[in-house]
């Protein structure tokens, strides 16, 4: 594949976090000649969010390559329907939801367990509805439920630049999923505490998408760069064009 015919990749980051939490994998994809793009996923609705990430998509000229990341898988679900430019949905610890699926519900599939919700602060915004509000991981249990193959250091510089997400996007129910048309590659971390491994079988599995699994806490795409990037470029490669 050479680099006129590769594909755009599209990194959508999740809650909790920033595009720069793509970093290593952006410099690994643009090292082998991939256009790569990371948006800043608004967090402030499902459907909105996916909405928005549409939109870039739309600006894009050729095949892409989607990638979301924890609740980023959620709104690539949604985001991608009827598209015919993306070509292949890649899930980095991320929500692969079905219809009508709520993240919420997404969490306990295959008996999966996480503590994050008993951890969660939730701060206020301007026009946010009666019981919405701001949700972020409380500092003291960051590193333990989202980043534990982090150093101390780094884990507590992410958890004081936390981006929250709309407590809102939690119990959205999804609608038509991408998946059900356009093949899927599953990343799932061992040991990954905020999308119970459990859980994230399960959506692979139904999905019909191509799995594998590392020893990684829910931030792989920080902590395992290259597996990550090496997941990307075997969608972009086995993927029919767009």
């Amino acid at each position: 594949m050479n680099s006129e015919s590769k594909p755009t990749v599209v990194l959508v980051h999740g809650a909790f976090a920033d595009a720069s939490g793509w970093t290593g994998v952006i410099k690994i994809l643009q090292r082998d000649g991939y256009s790569v793009l990371a948006p800043a996923n608004p967090l402030r609705s499902l459907h909105g969010d996916a909405d928005y990430v549409r939109t870039v998509l739309s600006t894009i000229d050729g095949p892409i390559v989607l990638v979301g990341h924890s609740y980023g898988g959620a709104v690539i679900t949604n985001a991608a329907t009827d598209v015919a430019a993306v070509s292949a949905l890649v899930y980095i610890c991320g929500f692969a939801l079905d219809e009508g699926e709520p993240v919420l519900g997404a969490i306990g599939l295959g008996g999966g367990y996480s503590a994050l919700g008993e951890h969660t602060l939730v701060r206020p915004y301007p026009g946010a509805a009666e019981g919405d509000g701001d949700g972020y991981i409380d500092p003291d249990y960051f590193k333990e439920l989202f980043c534990d193959d982090l150093t101390d250091e780094d884990a507590a510089a992410m958890g004081a630049a936390q981006r929250p997400a709309a407590l809102n996007t939690l119990g959205t129910p999804s609608g038509v999923p991408a998946w059900k048309t356009i093949p899927s590659w599953f990343l799932i971390g061992s040991d990954d505490r905020t999308i119970p491994p459990e859980a994230h079988r399960v959506m692979a599995e139904r999905a019909g998408g191509h799995a594998v699994e590392i020893e990684s806490s829910h931030v792989a795409m920080i902590s395992h760069p290259e597996a990550v990037a090496k997941l990307i470029v075997d969608a972009a490669k086995n993927a029919v064009p767009a």
